[in-house]
């Protein structure tokens, strides 16, 4: 890709780790976010940690999932007396793309990332605003490729934000490879 083009766009890849999968009534606790140009290759990275009440944790953070993934929720406990706002946060990030994308156009990035999108909306309406419409979306590439072609990437689940996207990042190309 020429430096021109990679100038003008580049992708900020994110996972959240929230206390559910509700925008409405769950809150983010974790992001993570890379920035990579076109050829999938880091140029900055970002992680931060969002203070969530005792309440709202005990009240959204039970059932199968969490005792399925009790050490993903262990660490999201405990590293959440550390956190900052959400509103910090945002600051944070808007600072992050600014400094690593200049004036290009941003595509959000990421597995299933029209879900962490609703919470980006809600929460960190500023960044939402920074960013494209249209979104580069991992899980669309995987459901062809199970679906169609019977291929399947397996990646670690380790439910903890900056493991998750560089697995979303690694897939991707996989399946970019399997083209060629």
């Amino acid at each position: 890709m020429s430096k021109k083009n990679e100038e003008k766009s580049m992708l900020l890849w994110v996972d959240l780790e929230m206390t559910g999968l509700s925008p409405v009534h769950d809150r983010i606790m974790e992001v993570a976010a890379i920035i990579t140009d076109w050829n999938l290759e880091e140029k900055a990275t970002y992680t931060g940690v969002v203070k969530v009440s005792d309440e709202i944790i005990a009240k959204r953070m039970v059932g199968e999932f969490w005792e399925k993934n009790r050490a993903s929720y262990d660490a999201l406990v405990a590293q959440n007396e550390d956190g900052k706002s959400a509103a910090a946060i945002e600051k944070e990030l808007l600072k992050f793309v600014a400094d690593n994308c200049g004036n290009a156009v941003v595509y959000l990035a990421g597995n299933s990332i029209h879900q962490d999108q609703k919470f980006i909306e809600r929460e960190w309406p500023e960044l939402n605003a920074r960013l494209h419409y249209r979104q580069l979306d991992v899980s669309a590439w995987k459901v062809y490729f199970e679906n169609a072609l019977g291929k399947k990437f397996l990646k670690p689940e380790n439910h903890r934000a900056l493991d998750d996207i560089r697995g979303s990042i690694e897939e991707l190309k996989w399946y970019l490879k399997s083209l060629s």
